[in-house]
């Protein structure tokens, strides 16, 4: 094989993105076979940007089909993990859209079967391709910034009007979406939060429920969070801010970096702080700091940079850059803020009781999950 054969589910607006690229031979070594969408018109649009392929309105057609070696899978939210096990059992790779998936009871059975199967599977992680990202992520991992001990991310540049949940009636509901800005627009910046930071041990917060919108889901988010080495860290979020905010800080003993508006500014100090404060002895003081511009080199190949690594994993072994068993660590993240949420603001701790979480989501659903 030269090339991976490629199916699509799902072909509405992230589907169509894949499917146009693919189409344009935007990657190297794979080609668009098939696409499964159960609207008439999707189906329509895809043979409008290639005209050999095969057509299903339903996807477990497509995946017996014999036609694909790999799927992508871009449904709604809650048949991520369905389509990623079936399409595991037929000895497909899967590469499945964020968020792994509603609740970790079922990402936890998704991960299980693609250990099983052997096959490549991959998660659309795209901002994982962002070199101003992955140069952080050195920073904190080579130990530039020594030990860390409190992280802030301030992400509030995920607008959406009220017009954008009024699109379709699966958005911003319990039972479509399994939750709001949470599910929809912060599983990027929770993915890279502990890339770079690591998990936490457990998480408390504040949530507030169609505070800004007509939704029945998350748009405002208050939450903080410890780490087993101590460090604490805070998270806010939100889609109603505009001009929004999405500044990193990652503060360790040696110093402090700062990613905002595409620039890495880092803070180092002369010494580190734990060894300042043990000899200082003159009452208010602090550590001297040189501020330095950290250069970043390279560029973003977002969704197709996802596609090309995955497909260069099936074909010649080469790691994964966005593995999609680590999709759930994220999920872990966003499922704990809103336990602590339904359960009076307690902390919760990571990971999370998956039957506890899958209860109390289905009661908001109303049983429909």
């Amino acid at each position: 094989m030269d090339k991976v054969r490629i199916g699509i589910i799902g072909f509405g607006t992230m589907g169509s993105k894949h499917g146009k690229y693919l189409s344009e031979n935007g990657i190297s070594n794979a080609v668009l076979t098939a696409v499964a969408d159960i609207d008439p018109a999707r189906l329509e649009l895809a043979k409008s940007y290639c005209d050999n392929i095969s057509t299903y309105d339903k996807a477990e057609d497509l995946i017996e089909s014999g036609e694909c070696d790999a799927i992508i899978i871009a449904t709604p939210h809650y048949s991520h993990p369905t389509y990623a096990i079936e399409g595991f059992k037929a000895g497909l790779h899967v590469l499945v859209e964020k968020p792994a998936g509603v609740y970790t009871k079922q990402v936890e059975e998704m991960k299980a079967v693609a250990n099983k199967s052997g096959k490549v599977f991959g998660i659309m992680y795209n901002q994982r391709t962002n070199p101003l990202y992955q140069k952080v992520r050195e920073m904190v991992q080579s130990g530039q910034l020594g030990k860390i001990t409190r992280t802030n991310w301030i992400i509030t540049s995920w607008y959406r009007s009220q017009s954008y949940y009024d699109q379709g009636g699966w958005r911003a509901t319990w039972a479509g979406e399994g939750g709001g800005v949470l599910l929809n627009q912060n599983p990027h910046n929770l993915d890279l939060w502990q890339w770079i930071c690591g998990m936490p041990k457990k998480v408390k917060s504040v949530i507030y429920y169609g505070k800004h919108r007509n939704i029945e889901v998350e748009d405002d988010v208050y939450a903080i969070v410890e780490y087993e080495n101590g460090a604490t860290g805070s998270y806010t979020t939100t889609i109603a801010d505009t001009p929004g905010t999405n500044r990193l800080e990652i503060t360790g003993e040696k110093g402090k970096v700062v990613v905002e508006n595409g620039k890495i500014e880092f803070w180092q100090l002369s010494e580190s702080e734990p060894e300042f404060n043990k000899r200082y002895k003159d009452g208010i003081g602090q550590p001297k700091n040189t501020k330095i511009e950290i250069p970043v080199e390279g560029e973003t190949t977002g969704h197709k940079g996802i596609t090309q690594n995955f497909c260069d994993a099936i074909l010649t072994g080469e790691p994964l850059l966005a593995p999609g068993i680590e999709g759930i660590n994220g999920l872990q993240i966003s499922n704990a803020m809103h336990l602590s949420s339904w359960t009076g603001g307690d902390w919760v701790d990571i990971p999370v009781d998956g039957e506890l979480f899958y209860k109390l989501l289905k009661e908001k659903a109303g049983g429909k999950i």
